[in-house]
């Protein structure tokens, strides 16, 4: 059985939105277990239980995974802070290792369709190079990169949420989604 890990930060719902969409993709592969996690906000206690949505995530989830699936709205064409913040606690799982040899993806939306998705999958990317993990995109065997006319890269999935982030994800958006997250199961069974 492989654990896939999606781990993601929201703050309107879209990307919390794609998780489900990254999982649903990953539930489709036989002898896959898919667990969502999120990250608390800065300077909320990481042991709490939040009051609605998924739990925190936790060095262990991470340790325990076969495949990792990182989410974080466009800051800036840069990850969010709070991911940010998480990910720089994650010394410890570096030094021993325990990630090396995991593939993983990531993923995005933005309130503009110009603002900056690609350096935020590319800033998602980094962290997990330096981990060891094998890094996985969205190959253009994937037909919805080439007609798409909001989100989606080979980089990974993105949506665009629109300037009032009240767009509702496309078709198109859904189906690279649920493609990056069956291709992450994929690998990540083939690799354990």
């Amino acid at each position: 059985m492989a654990e896939i890990l999606i781990l993601y930060y929201s703050r309107n719902g879209h990307v919390a939105s794609m998780a489900q969409l990254i999982a649903k993709g990953a539930a489709q592969v036989t002898d896959c277990q898919v667990t969502i996690r999120t990250v608390p906000e800065i300077g909320q206690n990481p042991q709490e239980i939040p009051d609605e949505g998924h739990l925190f995530c936790s060095k262990d989830d991470l340790r325990r995974c076969d495949a990792l699936a990182l989410g974080s709205p466009t800051r800036f064409g840069n990850m969010a802070a709070p991911l940010k913040a998480f990910i720089d606690t994650t010394s410890d799982v570096w030094i021993s290792g325990t990630m090396i040899g995991k593939p993983a993806c990531v993923f995005t939306a933005s309130s503009s369709l110009h603002g900056g998705q690609e350096t935020t999958l590319l800033s998602m990317m980094l962290p997990l190079f330096h981990h060891g993990m094998l890094l996985l995109g969205l190959p253009y065997s994937e037909s919805g990169l080439m007609d798409t006319d909001a989100g989606g890269t080979p980089y990974g999935a993105s949506i665009f949420a629109g300037p009032s982030n009240d767009r509702e994800i496309t078709p198109i958006e859904s189906s690279l989604c649920s493609a990056l997250g069956k291709r992450l199961a994929e690998t990540g069974l083939k690799l354990i």
